[in-house]
């Protein structure tokens, strides 16, 4: 991701949606007035979700799902038709591409349902409308041709009534939903937060990784004075700080290197970590913390879930497959069985687990976050994510939530 780009998690996630040959893949392509998707006569051309972002007017920054048919048949496109309800779990603004001729049937109705359940405004879409009779769509344009629902006739093929789509799209914004800003409420104008950032063979060249950035850019946005060094540097940087007669008003750190940072800073100056503010940000960072307390009932044989929302190139000491369970097995004493996803794969059930670790979600939009603490909550799996996890084992995790006084009650 270039520094001048929306991260992709704060972007608006549009999903369209339709059966075979509706015409999804045409309509993104005339709404955005690129080739993003491809187009063909052939029946199931799309067979897994494609993401593209881009900047989408009078919308802003967005990302574009172009998903396969919701009525794929036989055993491989019935795993493609469960890949676009998936993409649900992420869907800030539905479109559901209806073929004109053809018209709503029981799969359109069942994913107005789903959309109506999972709270997603929604617009449905008739395309092909230049191949109905003359008359027959008097509705065309008009964005409330069933009264129950945001709909509009058009045709991408010969681009009628596109441009009220977009404005239609438009209206659907979602507003912002987080309760909290990323670290903005925590400080003041002019406040310095210092923020930790250990460069090793992980860290990658020539750039920050995102929660870093965002939390750069969140600082910069509430007018505060960010200074950014090394776990290495951490001791001196504070003393020379100290000196000068400077208090940072918050130490923000790298959750892997949480225990010799904690060892570093002194105890009047509040500590959290990076993914301990994303716990907040966009998921639930109480549910998180109570997760935490799971550790101490895990048994040989349990199964633990390790979960991250990005894919990346694994080293020999990769946090999630390697950091991680070393310090479980460490704190408990136990020998549990970890199973590992990354990515857009997240089981809808985890009812088979005693615990289930996430990252701090930041390649995640809110809603795909919040589903997946949903679903643990809603089957009685504690979750809880990297940098609470962290602060457990090393002890410092009543520390860790100072910032957080209402949370910090509830531990209590």
């Amino acid at each position: 991701m270039g520094m001048n780009q929306t991260p992709a998690s704060e972007r608006v996630h549009i999903g369209f949606f339709g059966r075979r040959n509706a015409g999804k893949s045409s309509i993104i392509n005339a709404v955005t007035g690129q080739d993003l998707a491809i187009v063909s006569d052939v029946m199931g051309t799309t067979t897994d979700p494609v993401y593209k972002t881009m900047e989408l007017l009078p919308l802003g920054p967005v990302m574009v799902i172009d998903t396969p048919g919701i009525d794929d048949e036989g055993e491989l496109g019935a795993l493609r038709v469960k890949k676009s309800y998936q993409v649900l779990n992420k869907t800030d603004i539905g479109v559901l591409v209806i073929d004109s001729t053809v018209g709503k049937g029981p799969r359109e109705e069942a994913l107005i349902r789903r959309f109506r359940e999972k709270g997603i405004p929604f617009v449905v879409v008739y395309n092909k409308c230049d191949l109905l009779p003359e008359g027959q769509h008097s509705t065309a344009g008009n964005s409330h041709a069933d009264s129950a629902e945001h709909s509009i006739y058009v045709s991408a093929a010969r681009n009628i009534h596109i441009q009220e789509l977009k404005e239609l799209i438009a209206t659907l914004k979602p507003e912002d939903t987080h309760r909290y800003p990323l670290i903005g409420d925590l400080m003041s104008p002019g406040d310095l937060i210092v923020l930790v950032v250990p460069i090793d063979k992980a860290a990658p060249k020539g750039r920050l990784i995102l929660p870093q950035q965002q939390t750069i850019r969140d600082i910069l946005d509430h007018g505060g004075l960010s200074l950014v060094v090394r776990d290495t540097e951490l001791k001196g940087t504070l003393e020379n700080l100290r000196a000068g007669g400077i208090t940072p008003r918050l130490v923000v750190t790298d959750s892997q290197v949480f225990a010799r940072v904690s060892q570093d800073t002194p105890a009047h100056i509040p500590l959290t970590s990076f993914s301990i503010l994303f716990a907040r940000y966009k998921g639930d960072l109480g549910t998180a913390v109570q997760g935490a307390a799971a550790l101490d009932r895990v048994q040989d044989g349990d199964k633990i879930l390790i979960a991250e929302g990005c894919t990346h190139h694994r080293q020999c000491d990769d946090i999630g497959t390697h950091k991680i369970p070393g310090w479980i097995r460490q704190y408990t004493g136990k020998n549990p069985e970890f199973v590992f996803t990354s990515g857009t794969e997240f089981p809808d059930d985890v009812s088979g687990y005693r615990l289930v670790v996430h990252c701090g979600g930041c390649m995640l939009n809110e809603r795909e976050m919040k589903y997946r603490t949903a679903c643990c909550r809603d089957q009685g799996v504690p979750i809880t994510n990297y940098g609470i996890l962290i602060a457990q084992v090393t002890g410092i995790l009543r520390r860790s939530l100072e910032p957080f006084p209402d949370i910090l009650k509830q531990l209590s």
